[in-house]
């Protein structure tokens, strides 16, 4: 292995925990964006900060040639209650590394800015390279990639750092979130009075349970529709309650558009449905794409992709791929095996040699 690849790898791990040792929940990573800019300012890359997002391009950036965006967050959901370490302690255990974070998505940031510091002073490339490390991704939030891009330079395609055990995840569901509305009329349970909204909801709720979206993803499987919360405004046993709010939390594949499904659902039910946003809609990226076709050289498999990441948020193609497992992401005791980040890093360097 040669010493620079050795020295990112190195400076990756020690990046990663410095990151864990720092809370960074969603709309609170003020410190951890330091961090970020302080690493990249020691070796002297050019970066700016906007917000809570940092991001830097390659030295000899050139305005006539396309962009390839690498990009993940640094922000964390809160420590799962069942932790047994200390989740802000990075820990270095049998070959892992553990910490909040570790996993979702920090060796995925750190191994993107490995593999952008390689080809930062790098000249006559086909594309150029721009890093951001952003924000708010486990909230969807509007600070993170969505408030970053208007800032960015021309970009045509993204590599966004989400743990898929460095397989590439081509598609994601689109997320929308409903909020529905049963209406009925309050009366005394004792006297038979009123019309029982939570009834009328128990209707509709049934429904969604039962609904079978038709059209099959080959990547994506089918649409899901799932009714996740349910509550009535009053807390006394004897009143029939006027309204019942439920939430709709629907998964939906890239052969519906959202305002599809929302008309499907209002010809249906007799509630009251408003999507939350449609922000978060189904994505893909072309399995010719060069990126795609990179990893495919590289032994690489592709999916459909079950969760959502910021990819959903960027206008343009975007592979998700990034070292650590999914399944770790948000449980307790969370990590990262430190041959993952290696791995992660020269496999990054590998697919970008080939595009760019």
């Amino acid at each position: 292995m040669n010493t620079e690849l050795t020295i990112l790898q190195h400076d990756a791990v020690e990046l990663l925990k410095k990151l864990i040792a720092t809370p960074s929940l969603s709309k609170q990573e003020d410190l951890t964006a330091g961090i970020l800019c302080r690493f990249l300012g020691e070796r002297n890359v050019v970066h700016t900060r906007v917000g809570n997002n940092v991001f830097a391009l390659n030295k000899y950036y050139r305005e006539d040639l396309p962009g390839i965006l690498l990009n993940s967050h640094h922000d964390t959901v809160k420590p799962n209650p069942q932790y047994t370490k200390d989740p802000f302690s990075p820990l270095e255990e049998d070959g892992k590394l553990f910490g909040l974070g570790s996993n979702d998505a920090g060796g995925c940031l750190v191994s993107l800015l490995a593999a952008f510091l390689r080809f930062y002073e790098k000249e006559d490339m086909r594309y150029n390279i721009i890093f951001a490390a952003t924000a708010e991704e486990e909230i969807s939030g509007t600070g993170g990639i969505e408030y970053t891009l208007p800032f960015l330079p021309a970009i045509d395609c993204a590599i966004v750092g989400e743990p898929t055990q460095m397989q590439m995840a081509v598609a994601e569901r689109g997320l929308m979130v409903l909020d529905c509305v049963s209406h009925g009329k309050a009366g005394h349970a004792a006297r038979n009075e009123g019309e029982n909204a939570l009834y009328k909801a128990l209707k509709d709720i049934e429904w969604f349970r039962s609904c079978r979206l038709d059209r099959i993803s080959p990547l994506l499987g089918a649409s899901k529709m799932s009714v996740t919360v349910i509550e009535t405004e009053n807390k006394a046993h004897n009143v029939v309650p006027a309204t019942c709010r439920f939430v709709v939390d629907t998964r939906i594949n890239e052969l519906y558009s959202f305002e599809e499904i929302i008309a499907l659902i209002r010809e249906n039910v007799s509630c009251e449905v408003t999507p939350r946003s449609t922000r978060l809609r189904s994505t893909s990226i072309a399995t010719d794409h060069p990126l795609v076709k990179a990893g495919l050289q590289l032994g690489r498999s592709y999916y459909g992709s079950p969760t959502t990441s910021d990819k959903a948020l960027m206008p343009f193609p975007a592979l998700k791929m990034g070292p650590g497992d999914s399944a770790r992401s948000h449980t307790a005791d969370e990590y990262i095996y430190l041959a993952e980040i290696r791995e992660g890093i020269d496999l990054y360097i590998q697919l970008l040699n080939q595009v760019v």
